[in-house]
């Protein structure tokens, strides 16, 4: 069930009928079995599989606590194992026994493993990271360990962020879930505000920029350097617009039942550098790489050597992550290789600054760093997009030569894809640098915050896509 469709619009609907007219002892239930049939929607089978790391998890932590002496972290190694190796087979199996297949036969050795071939579970990746930090936390003393199954279920299959995030923690959001939430006029408007605008940055922006893009990546090889640059330019907002409206949508779903989810996405292209482009996108996952990975590796308190290690660890994994491609690796490195450098030469940037006299004027100074930053990023961006590394490899060495004519296929796509993006850099830079909220969404003048509401959806029904597109993030 996706968050675009007629769908989940008549379930939310629903749901939340229920929420404030059934009795408070029977909320979890109701929020529990919704989540449920909101997840098996998608392969109700793959519920089952769920089912089974629950108990796991669930069980682990009661063990957990319970226990102390070195059996305590057996019970933390099988609990992380089992969520790992789920993931493994059915993200990762194919993947892994195609390259030994090759690495083998490079050697003249005769390798064979059948291929499963297996249809990935909705968001595995990410309820999965989610029961890991549950077992982690508990482990460490921060979280106690659940005694209600139904509310630990819950934890892990909330239906707002089950598919695709934001990755919460246990010490934020379990103790939410046993609740009660009243209803509030004030917050359930600022939650259905919040989905208005993620549906505007869906249907209007990446669902829009997606036809001009797939257009252009699909065929790089007759596409000329400018048109492949605006393609992946385009693909650097439909990426942010379709993740972080998906996030927005998670967002206010559950703010309109009383629970805050955590910021997923912070204006990233706003950053100057690479450390804090970092702490602006994907924010869940890059703070459970940071507690869960890079801080027990050592983080910054290592020596310098040392710390460029943690960096290409943590960011090797987070783009195998993200998928069993080569391509997402590659990108993973290279956002490594950014962040890495970016530190290698901070203070050599801060000399050259002074030198040219730029400190002189800080604003020309920041919009240059922000361009820097957002022009390497969509760099990286290509191989995230490419099909394989090859058209990856194509498609760089073309921009880079930058060779016209520049294609913009369909006009009015074009001039709507623009738009799109033109009214999402004005609500940011107001966001940025201004005044807080949704520009004219959070206006203080009842009667211009209404129309503003009325004009939004007017512009989603007439230029927005309804192909029922997936979001991007589905397939990790």
């Amino acid at each position: 069930m996706l968050f675009n469709s007629i769908q989940f619009i008549i379930f939310f609907v629903i749901v939340i009928h229920f929420f404030f007219i059934v009795p408070p002892k029977y909320l979890l239930s109701l929020l529990l079995i919704s989540s449920c049939y909101f997840y098996m929607a998608f392969i109700p089978i793959y519920i089952l599989i769920l089912g089974v790391t629950i108990l796991i998890d669930y069980a682990a932590g009661l063990l957990l606590e319970k226990i102390q002496g070195p059996t305590r972290k057996l019970f933390l190694i099988v609990s992380i194992i089992a969520n790992i190796g789920v993931l493994a087979v059915f993200k990762y199996y194919d993947f892994i026994s195609e390259n030994l297949l090759l690495a083998f036969k490079s050697f003249g050795y005769e390798y064979s493993l059948p291929s499963l071939s297996l249809l990935l579970p909705v968001g595995l990746s990410f309820h999965t990271f989610q029961a890991m930090s549950y077992t982690i936390e508990v482990y460490r003393g921060r979280q106690k360990a659940e005694r209600n199954l139904g509310t630990y279920a819950l934890y892990v299959l909330f239906f707002p962020q089950l598919v695709a995030g934001p990755i919460e923690r246990p010490q934020h959001l379990i103790p939410q879930l046993v609740q009660n939430h009243s209803f509030d006029y004030r917050r359930i408007v600022e939650g259905l505000r919040l989905i208005l605008w993620g549906f505007f940055k869906k249907l209007v922006i990446a669902d829009r920029l997606a036809i001009y893009v797939n257009w252009a990546y699909n065929d790089p090889l007759s596409q000329s350097g400018i048109t492949l640059a605006v393609a992946t330019i385009f693909f650097a907002f439909q990426i942010y617009c379709d993740f972080s409206g998906y996030s927005d949508i998670a967002i206010g779903t559950a703010k309109v039942i009383g629970i805050n989810l955590m910021i997923n996405f912070n204006r990233p292209y706003f950053s100057k550098n690479f450390t804090e482009f970092w702490r602006r996108w994907h924010i869940s996952l890059s703070s459970w790489f940071r507690d869960y990975l890079y801080i027990p590796l050592g983080g910054n308190r290592v020596s310098m050597f040392r710390l460029y290690g943690n960096l290409f660890i943590v960011f090797l994994l987070s783009g195998f992550w993200h998928g069993a491609h080569w391509t997402f690796i590659v990108w993973g490195l290279i956002n490594g290789f950014y962040l890495m450098f970016s530190l290698m030469t901070s203070k050599l940037r801060q000399k050259v600054v002074r030198v040219v006299g730029l400190e002189q004027f800080p604003k020309t100074h920041q919009f240059l760093q922000i361009i820097f930053v957002f022009s390497l990023v969509c760099l990286a961006w290509i191989f995230f997009r490419a099909r394989n590394l090859t058209e990856a490899i194509t498609i760089l060495k073309k921009i880079l030569l930058f060779d016209g004519p520049f294609d913009y296929g369909n006009f009015s796509l074009m001039v709507f894809s623009l738009f799109g993006i033109g009214l999402l850099v004005l609500v940011e830079l107001k966001e940025e640098y201004g005044r807080k909220g949704l520009l004219f969404l959070s206006n203080p003048n009842g009667i211009v915050r209404k129309l503003s509401y009325v004009i939004l959806i007017v512009i989603i029904l007439l230029i927005g896509v309804f192909d029922g597109g997936q979001f991007i993030y589905f397939q990790f």
